[in-house]
């Protein structure tokens, strides 16, 4: 690079001078020359550099002014006589650099700008070293100091910067390189011989990064974790007020080595191997880029403008001919200004972005990402082409989320703008499949909430195939409620567009609305056009429904994996249909549409009538049906929701707004009493759809109820309509939901002698035709396992000891020999059946065990209260009868069956739940030892059946999840003759399809071999810290033991199953050891939430980059032993909440 001096005539004094042969340049100031250094003690005296030729001596004399000779001032004095009396301060020689020929090599004695040594500080904790945030630099003078650290604005500083390099081009550019080195990190600089040099700018910058790698600095600015003097954001502001700056000024036009310089060095350090250069140099190579597309639209701006002017003075009658020229000329000049900004975005874009956007490093590829989209928008005649777009799409496949977030960012700026659909029509069929699968399956939830919306505005393009419609709509179901959420609007507007053909398919909205007429507000039961799109919100639920099962859920050998109560696939999604179809919320209007008859019209042949059309075609199938039954209850859900909101308004005034809550209330309250009945006695028939409406009525407040009715036969007529849907139906859903309806009704006190006596009769007739089944020559197994699962529902709602204990009348046709309590013949049906392998035998024990159990649980209750309350207790309840059959049952199947699993955790939990009497506090002392005589030792026949079903579970999760178990010396466990052979072994054949089905199916065997286990262990760890199992005898501790061996080997759900019996830990400080288990049982602790896992992608340097060591290990060991959560110690009253849940 040459250097321009501002005159180019030379003055009279340098052509006296004898000539040296060498440019004159301008004496280097303190604050400029990197290499200036003060010494330790303070001297300010100036030395000769040794490595300085003799040749030399004429430049060194025309640097030095008469102020470098002239004698120390006064204050110097005084300074050197007060650092005299202070000891020296020891500093680590700085490393010495390689001289150069033509390098002056002087120190200039300045005073130092903090007037003086800094003061030692006091003594720290080592940290880990930051690059760019020590005092030194933070207080620092130059480029860096005046864009960080003073108050001017970064427009002021460019254009100072501007003014300098007008005067003294190359010490300007060193200057901006060394900002951008300490930008970096780096506090190594460069000096004016090295820019002069630009074809050693390469060599010059290995050296720098050498040296800077070697002083193992664990951070720079971009990524620094702790607070700095530097700012990203101020850094990119400095450089686009610095190319607005050079635009305004001319020189980007005027000095073409301005650029060139810039980008020789800029560009060098984004090619770098060492991150801190390559990151920080594509961080100002692109916002230089950013900048010069402002320039390029101000450039285009006022060449239009110019050009406008032109042509209207050419078209006046009288034209000025000098102006006209004037104006060409100024087009002519915003043309070869915009073709240089042009051919210098093009260098950025080549030299940097093409090789940056896929580097090593995530962060880079971000900004890479970022800029693209800003300069197609900025730009879009330079980058809005397949050419640039593609970098877009091929990002989206990049392994690490935040790109591929920042990529959708940028992805729907450019499809928001409706002119662009053209530009972006190649982009979306060549990267439409990659979105739909970002959409459906990327690993982060916010990403593919994103890409539905970006879909969306596809969809509204016309670029987006029906069957990818589908299967976003599709994801209507989907499990994370922030993906249905974001496909709310996705699936309101493809609601609308089904509405538009359906009402083209009955001949045009006009017709339809002569047809209907005006909708009177508060006439629900008359045809209205809302329930066309309802019909059509229906019918596009049903087509994205993809599961036949009730509950969308995989039922595997007679087990679920998703227990009973919680929402359905369609109860979620119809949430989420309220919140993007209006119509969804109006939840009078679907009540109306669905209790309107519409029997006739199935069968009309009329097809002339317009209300006939539009009946039949708004008539509902069965599974259509009960979708809309499942919006009904999110529209009801809904309303009360706009209550709970309008009590909340700040807005109004407290009474306005209790008012407008109280109002919507009683009217919902109103409207829900006159039409669940109705809603019964219509679908009450169907279980998938009578379902549904029993969970409607828990929705009613029965609270405002009661206070609008002052009577109680509409209540009472509304359990029985529930009575009748328990009695009348097996499925297991609908009579859940009639237990949870009847448990709703028991909460209100002033309805609870109506609901009461509807329990009784509940009871009553059960009973009754239980022992009508009995009586029966030939008892039919399915009628008998329905009413067994009936008495256990009605057994978990309300106590049954009276019902379980109470004789029937005599009769004098009775079987003598047949039992008579509730309660021996459920344990008679336990013993006769549990060898009878059949579905309806399965069921019938089952339910008989569960009602067996409920009827302890309740008895424990009562003696509980009794004795606590000082009353005598004189009897109890015999458990041998039921162990007995319990055990019977066990021992005679094989080891992984469901009904044996479910009897030993019955056997498990009935000896627990009767330990729980051991701390009752009781003043009678003889109530007090028979409270004791109760909490009893499980035989030694029931452990060993437990544990060989532990064993048999344990060994096939093993086998299903490919984990290695503990080897022994022993082999206790056998193969379970009934376990079906793992699918895993059997070959991958057949279409993606199928293979994804076996795949689905070999992944809910492994969730339910895991379920199981960790129910038995949990069954096991309950007992175990009850003291009723392995706690006595000389294999005490053994079975512990045994459960414990594989803790750590089968999944963490498993381990924390185990962790309950752990010894509790000493807190910190805490001396002495922890006491040990068996002085105290160990207290049961919260139910732990699972670890989130974080999977990080590993990045690879470039090159061989020495890997920072990393420090405070030790610190975060102990950090993670102070997280782990501690283990108390408990009573057994916990013990009896875990047991009596229900």
């Amino acid at each position: 690079m040459e250097v321009s001096e501002p005159s180019p005539q030379p003055s009279t004094d340098a052509t006296s001078r004898r000539k040296s042969g060498r440019a004159v340049q301008k004496p280097v100031l303190y604050q400029e020359d990197p290499r200036v250094s003060l010494s330790v003690n303070g001297s300010t005296k100036r030395k000769r550099s040794d490595g300085v030729p003799e040749g030399d001596d004429d430049a060194n004399e025309e640097s030095s002014g008469p102020e470098d000779e002239s004698e120390p001032d006064e204050e110097e004095l005084k300074e050197q006589r007060r650092r005299a009396k202070k000891p020296a301060q020891a500093k680590k020689p700085a490393a010495k650099k390689p001289k150069r020929s033509g390098e002056p090599g002087v120190t200039l004695a300045m005073r130092p700008a903090t007037n003086g040594v800094k003061k030692a500080s006091k003594a720290r904790k080592p940290r880990t070293r930051i690059a760019g945030t020590n005092v030194a630099d933070a207080e620092g003078t130059g480029l860096y100091a005046e864009v960080f650290l003073a108050e001017n604005s970064t427009d002021d500083v460019a254009t100072g910067w501007i003014e300098r390099y007008n005067q003294n081009n190359a010490e300007a550019m060193c200057e901006l390189i060394n900002f951008v080195l300490k930008c970096s990190g780096c506090d190594l600089k460069v000096d004016v011989q090295d820019i002069e040099d630009p074809d050693n700018a390469a060599s010059r910058l290995a050296d720098l990064q050498d040296e800077f790698q070697a002083q193992k600095i664990s951070d720079y600015p971009l990524a620094a974790r702790v607070k700095s003097n530097f700012s990203r954001a101020t850094m990119v502001d400095f450089f686009t007020s610095f190319v607005e700056a050079a635009h305004a000024s001319e020189l980007f036009y005027s000095d073409n080595d301005l650029y060139e310089n810039i980008q020789i060095w800029v560009s060098g350090m984004s090619t770098s191997s060492s991150r801190p250069f390559r990151h920080t140099a594509t961080v100002i190579s692109l916002s230089i880029a950013t900048a010069i597309c402002g320039v390029i639209k101000e450039i285009v701006s006022t060449s239009a403008a110019a050009l406008r002017q032109k042509e209207g003075e050419e078209k006046k009658k009288s034209v000025n001919r000098g102006r006209v020229a004037t104006l060409k000329a100024k087009v002519e000049e915003q043309e070869s200004k915009k073709e240089a900004a042009e051919a210098w975005l093009k260098d950025i874009y080549d030299t940097v972005f093409v090789h940056r956007y896929r580097d090593v490093d995530s962060k880079i590829r971000v900004d890479c990402a970022h800029a693209m989209g800003v300069w197609i928008l900025a730009c879009p005649d330079i980058f809005f082409d397949g050419t640039s777009l593609r970098y877009l799409g091929w990002l989206l496949s990049d392994t690490v989320a935040t790109v591929r977030s920042e990529v959708v960012k940028q992805l729907l700026r450019l499809y928001k703008s409706k002119d662009s659909v053209g530009r972006l029509r190649a982009f979306t069929d060549r990267f439409r499949e990659r979105m739909v699968e970002m959409a459906t399956q990327d690993a982060d939830i916010s990403i593919r909430a994103s890409m539905i919306e970006l879909l969306d505005l596809i969809r509204e393009m016309g670029l987006l195939e029906p069957d990818d419609i589908d299967t976003v709509g599709r994801m209507i179901f989907d499990t994370d409620p922030k993906v249905r959420r974001a496909v709310a609007g996705f699936f309101a507007e493809n609601i609308n567009d089904f509405l538009e053909s359906a009402i083209e398919e009955i001949g045009g909205e006009e017709i339809l609305n002569e047809t209907l007429g005006d909708e009177a507000k508060d006439d629900f039961d008359n045809p209205r056009q809302a329930w066309l799109k309802l019909k059509c919100l229906s019918e596009v639920l049903e087509s994205y429904d993809t599961e036949n099962s009730r509950e969308g859920t995989p039922d595997i050998g007679g087990l679920s994996l998703v227990d009973t109560g919680v929402d359905t696939r369609y109860s979620v999604a119809a949430g989420v249909v309220c919140d993007g179809v209006e119509e969804a919320r109006e939840w009078e209007v679907i009540s109306g549409y669905l209790l309107y008859d519409n029997s006739t019209t199935a069968h009309s042949r009329t097809n002339d009538d317009p209300m006939e059309a539009f009946k039949k075609r708004c008539l509902l199938s069965e599974k259509e049906e009960r979708l809309l039954l499942e919006v009904l209850i999110a529209a009801v859900k809904y309303r009360l929701s706009e209550a709970v909101e309008a009590e909340k308004d700040k807005n109004k005034k407290q009474k306005v707004r209790k008012d407008e809550a109280r109002t919507i209330q009683e009217n919902t309250a109103l409207h829900l009493a006159s039409i669940i009945p109705r809603l019964l006695r219509k679908f009450g028939a169907r279980p998938a759809t009578a379902s549904p409406v029993l969970r409607l009525g828990l929705l009613l407040d029965l609270e405002i109820f009661q206070e609008l009715r002052q009577d109680s036969t509409e209540f009472a007529s509304l359990l029985d309509d529930i009575n009748r849907q328990f009695l009348s139906h097996a499925d297991h859903g609908v009579l859940q939901d009639a237990r949870d309806a009847l448990l709703y009704a028991r909460g209100f006190e002033d309805l609870e002698e109506v609901t009461e006596t509807k329990l009784q009769e509940l009871w009553d007739g059960t009973v009754t035709t239980l022992r009508q089944l009995i009586k029966a020559k030939t008892p039919q197994m399915t009628s008998l396992a329905n009413t067994a699962h009936r008495i256990a529902n009605l057994a978990s709602i309300s106590d049954c000891s009276e019902a379980f204990e109470q004789e029937p009348r005599a009769s004098t046709n009775s079987r003598s020999h047949a039992p008579t309590k509730v309660l021996d013949i459920l344990l008679d049906l336990i013993r006769g059946y549990s060898d009878v392998v059949d579905p309806d035998a399965n069921s019938l024990v089952t339910n008989a065990m569960s009602a067996v159990q409920f009827y302890f649980m309740w008895q424990v209750q009562s003696i509980k209260t009794r004795a606590e309350a000082g009353e005598k207790v004189d009897s109890t309840p015999s458990t041998d009868d039921c162990i007995a059959a319990l055990v019977g049952c066990a021992d005679g199947r094989p080891k992984l069956d469901d009904v044996r699993l479910s009897a030993l955790g019955h056997i498990l939990d009935t000896y627990s739940l009767f330990a729980t009497l051991r701390n009752t506090d009781s003043k009678d002392a003889a109530t007090a030892r028979i409270l004791t005589n109760l909490a009893q030792e499980a035989s030694s026949k029931a452990q060993q059946l437990a544990l060989s079903s532990f064993a048999a579970a344990e060994k096939v999760f093993a086998k299903k999840a490919r984990r290695a178990l503990e080897a022994t010396d022993e082999d206790l466990e056998q193969e379970p003759e009934s376990e079906p052979e793992d699918s895993s072994e059997e070959e991958e054949e057949g279409d993606e399809e199928d293979q994804a089905r076996r795949a689905q199916h070999k992944q809910q065997e492994q969730l339910m071999a895991e379920k199981r286990l960790c129910e038995l262990t949990g069954k096991l760890v309950m007992a175990i810290i009850a003291r009723v199992i392995d706690a006595s005898g000389p294999t005490k501790g053994s079975l512990r033991k045994r459960i414990m061996r594989n803790k750590t080997k089968l999944g963490s759900n498993f381990k924390e199953v185990l962790a309950y019996l752990e010894d509790p830990k000493p807190k910190r400080g805490q001396k002495g050891k922890a006491k040990p288990a068996e002085a105290e049982p160990v207290k049961e602790k919260p139910a732990a939430k699972s670890a989130e896992i974080v999977a990080e992608d590993e990045e690879d340097e470039i090159e061989d980059v020495e890997e920072e060591p990393s420090a405070g290990n030790d610190d975060e060991e102990s950090a993670a032993e102070e997280s782990e959560p501690e283990r108390e110690e408990v009573v057994n009253d916990d013990i009896e909440d875990s047991v009596m849940g229900d």
